[in-house]
């Protein structure tokens, strides 16, 4: 219920009620467990997980201020970070996850971001940010998956204020650089009421490129110099998500492990594909016309 998870919890909260609490248990990967949540009494949305020191041996990359625009590994960290161990993280801070395996594994990079919350007598206590590896940039721009989430959030307000019914079912992104300047696109899928008119969803669109301004300073200045395009939404028709989860489970995922990817590179052209043939309506952003013109 953290992460890009996190989303849903809002959908979970509508069925289960008001009686019956949300725990997110722990916090594991295919590689090991990191850490269990021993405050059950915090929402979802504030957990944290306390590492287990015997779990592993755990260190920890600092992260820094500046991160290159590609999808490589590591391309957020300085190469002269070195990692730091389990009782010398710093509170408020973010790091990546680096683990060392009874089974094997040695100074094994997890690619999640996480934030030191504080500790249990010795231990630190992680909340979840981000996958790393998940960023979205054109120019100079460097949008996370925790930038995108919110910018989706906000935007999925003005369908609430629209009193359409309508909720954004799931999501996802994609750095579009086939055309000159790339832009980012925004697949949603809706679910709920009737359809909302073209009026709402372009609100909605035009709210999504001021979100992500708001956050990424080099966002911004590339949209007004024009080094990145306007923003494309495009609506899907419902049911193309699970449509990629079928397609996912065909080519040999397993469905427990399946998770919408947040932003999807260029390499996966089937999906690509696959959202673009359900795309029913498509918006670009008008946010940023006057600048451009100015």
């Amino acid at each position: 219920m953290t992460g890009s998870m996190e989303h849903y919890v809002k959908k979970l909260r509508h069925y289960a009620g008001d009686d019956l609490p949300l725990v997110s248990g722990g916090y594991a990967a295919s590689e090991g467990i990191i850490g269990i949540n021993i405050e059950h009494e915090l929402p979802p949305e504030s957990v944290t997980f306390t590492v287990l020191p015997d779990a592993a041996y755990f260190e920890f990359i600092p992260l820094s201020l500046g991160c290159a625009a590609d999808d490589t590994a590591g391309s957020c960290y300085d190469d002269e970070d070195e990692p730091v161990a389990l009782t010398d993280v710093v509170v408020g801070k973010q790091y990546e996850v680096v683990m060392t395996t009874f089974t094997g594994l040695y100074r094994y990079r997890m690619g999640d971001v996480v934030e030191v919350a504080g500790f249990h007598n010795c231990t630190p206590k992680l909340k979840f940010v981000c996958r790393k590896s998940l960023i979205l940039s054109i120019s100079i721009d460097k949008n996370s998956e925790q930038d995108l989430q919110l910018a989706v959030e906000s935007a999925a307000k003005i369908l609430t204020e629209a009193s359409t019914q309508l909720e954004v079912a799931d999501y996802t992104s994609h750095a579009d650089r086939s055309s000159d300047p790339g832009h980012y696109v925004l697949f949603w899928e809706l679910s709920g009421g009737d359809a909302a008119a073209d009026a709402v969803l372009q609100r909605c669109c035009d709210e999504l490129d001021r979100s992500f301004a708001a956050t990424d300073v080099g966002y911004v200045v590339s949209r007004k110099t024009r080094a990145i395009g306007p923003l494309e939404l495009r609506v899907l028709r419902r049911g193309s998500f699970q449509s990629v989860l079928h397609r996912s489970v065909a080519g040999g995922t397993s469905m427990s492990q399946f998770k919408l990817p947040r932003c999807i590179p260029r390499s996966n052209a089937d999906v690509l594909q696959l959202l673009s043939g359900n795309t029913v309506k498509v918006f670009f952003s008008t946010a940023y016309d006057d600048e451009s013109n100015s």
